[in-house]
């Protein structure tokens, strides 16, 4: 079969390749799955360039892609939820990528149903996002009327999230471009702040959530926004001491860690506050809620563009590009 794979760390365009390797075989708790479409995210390119070795270092050539969706055309015999010909979507582990393929193999329970209402370019594109979101508002304890601030609202995660929280009965505030002001309104944010034009620090205030998705300043500017005792959950900012045991960190490395967050530690402690860095888990049952909320037409999928397999290398360049709306996909079929 066919599938793309990293040669070494760098350049995007110099160091993948289109090779052709043997098919996948499954183990008793697997599915192959026919790759119809893959959804690209920002961790796809990070890899490649080398953003992730200190965590986990590659052996090339490697494997690249976690959003899928296809056709089960083979179940191991632990499978029970799952059948030969299902239309499924996955998000699939972290140590066995592979998604920039023509079949793979998955371990069934992140593997669900997607949305009938959804072909398979759109339903790839949900994993990554949905799953990331809707464990990132668990931590947050999101309900019905708490204020939230999502930033960056066109992004992938973003254009999800908008639609979550509203689904949820919260009152969203949004940051994005004047471009994109008139379109992000559309997903249901209630407030969406022009942040060429606005400072979005002068409009929100004393609220409940901040959906951290950019780090840097905009973690600690979190801080001063949320009311006390509320909550910032984020996907860039520093690691918090329950992260750290979660990725089994050593005593030195927490140290170093600890020190790296002091302004963040001094923040929560005057806010009364709960600050949590979010590291996405594969779920298969979580998978299913996304199903039922885009089958009830609560939420929707955003995607800017599709590329073929064969322009997999320019859709990964496009997605550093910082330009994309909402998600790209890759049509294998």
């Amino acid at each position: 079969m066919k599938a793309l794979q990293i040669k070494g760390y760098g350049n995007i365009e110099r160091n993948l390749n289109f090779n052709e390797i043997e098919k996948p075989t499954i183990s008793d708790d697997q599915v192959l799955i026919e790759v119809y479409a893959a959804g690209i995210n920002p961790i796809d390119y990070k890899i490649i360039e080398g953003a992730m070795k200190q965590l986990s270092k590659l052996t090339f050539p490697a494997p690249i892609g976690f959003d899928v969706s296809g056709v089960v055309i083979e179940k191991g015999i632990k499978v029970n939820h799952l059948e030969v010909g299902d239309e499924v979507y996955s998000r699939v582990p972290s140590d066995s990528p592979g998604t920039f393929a023509e079949f793979i193999a998955v371990v069934a329970n992140v593997v669900s149903l997607k949305p009938a209402n959804l072909d398979f370019n759109e339903a790839s594109s949900l994993p990554l996002v949905g799953l990331t979101t809707i464990q990132s508002f668990d931590k947050a304890n999101l309900k019905f009327g708490d204020k939230i601030l999502i930033h960056a609202g066109s992004g992938g995660i973003g254009t999800f999230a908008i639609q979550y929280a509203k689904s949820k009965g919260a009152y969203v505030y949004t940051t994005t471009s004047t471009k994109n002001v008139s379109w992000v309104k559309e997903l249901g944010a209630d407030r969406v702040i022009d942040y060429k034009t606005e400072n979005y620090l002068d409009i929100v205030k004393d609220i409940d959530i901040v959906y951290d998705t950019l780090g840097g300043n905009y973690t600690l500017e979190a801080f001063d926004v949320i009311k006390k005792g509320g909550k910032v959950v984020s996907l860039n900012g520093e690691v918090d001491k329950e992260t750290a045991k979660e990725l089994k960190l050593n005593g030195i490395i927490r140290f170093i860690l600890s020190l790296k967050r002091r302004k963040i530690t001094k923040r929560i402690k005057d806010k009364s506050a709960y600050y949590k860095l979010i590291l996405m888990q594969p779920n298969g049952k979580q998978l299913a809620d996304i199903t039922k909320l885009a089958e009830a037409k609560l939420i929707r999928p955003v995607i800017d563009k599709k590329f073929l397999f064969s322009e997999s290398i320019e859709a990964l360049q496009y997605q550093k590009s910082g330009r994309v709306k909402g998600k790209i996909t890759i049509k294998m079929k």
